[in-house]
């Protein structure tokens, strides 16, 4: 395939042939293609504080926009799915009737057609981890500022707020790797979190999935952070089985895996929003 059209001069150009051609499939056919996006970091600006992040202003109208002219935007987050829902304000939009919301790495989902959530049931192992964590942190001494998010299905340990935010998360990774192991869970390292849950889930495998439900014959993905890297690698493994896909990481010094692994990257948040609206004015 070749690259897109130069009549769309604001398009920015992936700096790999794959991308390239990602790009071109999306915009030659994209009714056929299903956009994944990461929630915190790519719709929503990081914050200190979890419960206080909201997409970019622009980030539903660009989405409600896109989504009527491809096959679905499935946004895959950790968070709980109503969570992402509520802080994302997707509910009730109209135009987002092609949108999903991939919670938990997939084990909750949001339709906007329906406005419910399905969920697999808890892993026991979660529960026990929430009733041991505190103590647990005490015992190994914690670093001051650092604090637990409860999840719902996984638990996360945040360390942005401690006074050496990288030290504090270097200390306790191991730690909470072995309580992890201990009950049955996986441990998630992210930008200044370490989060505990269920194995067997992550982005890549809520992807694929989501792909194949939908017979998706191109695939973009946006993300920003570690647990974003099976998405990507997902996308890699489409690719290599002729689904043409595009990688985008929503730019963050922190965490230079994923720009290196991207086929475009843009300026967080705001230029993840002006790419999705970028797509729609670009598609003939």
């Amino acid at each position: 395939m070749g690259t897109p059209p130069d009549s769309s001069p604001s398009l920015p150009r992936p700096v790999t042939p794959v991308g390239r051609d990602g790009l071109a499939a999306f915009l030659a056919h994209p009714e056929r293609a299903v956009i994944g996006l990461d929630f915190d970091g790519t719709l929503a600006d990081i914050v200190d504080d979890p419960e206080q992040a909201r997409a970019h202003p622009g980030a539903v109208a660009a989405i409600a926009a896109l989504a009527p002219r491809v096959a679905s935007v499935a946004v895959i987050t950790g968070r709980p799915a109503g969570v992402a829902v509520r802080y994302g304000g997707f509910a009730g939009v109209p135009g987002l009737e092609h949108l999903v919301v991939l919670g938990h790495y997939g084990a909750e989902r949001w339709d906007a057609v329906t406005g419910t959530v399905q969920a697999a049931p808890e892993h026991p192992g979660v529960a026990a981890v929430r009733a041991e964590l505190p103590g647990f942190l005490d015992r190994v001494g914690a670093w001051r500022g650092t604090w637990i998010e409860e999840k719902g299905r996984a638990v996360a340990v945040h360390t942005r707020r401690a006074d050496d935010p990288q030290a504090a998360f270097d200390a306790l990774h191991a730690p909470l790797a072995d309580l992890a192991t201990r009950h049955g869970l996986v441990l998630e390292p992210g930008r200044m979190v370490l989060e505990l849950r269920p194995p067997g889930v992550d982005k890549g495998v809520a992807l694929t999935e989501y792909v194949r439900e939908v017979g998706a014959e191109v695939v973009v993905y946006a993300g920003d952070d570690l647990g974003d890297l099976p998405a990507f690698a997902a996308v890699e493994k489409l690719r290599s089985d002729g689904v043409p896909g595009l990688l985008v990481c929503s730019g963050s010094d922190e965490v230079a895996e994923v720009a290196q692994r991207a086929d475009l990257q843009v300026p967080g948040p705001p230029g993840v929003v002006a790419l999705l609206s970028t797509l729609t004015t670009a598609m003939p």
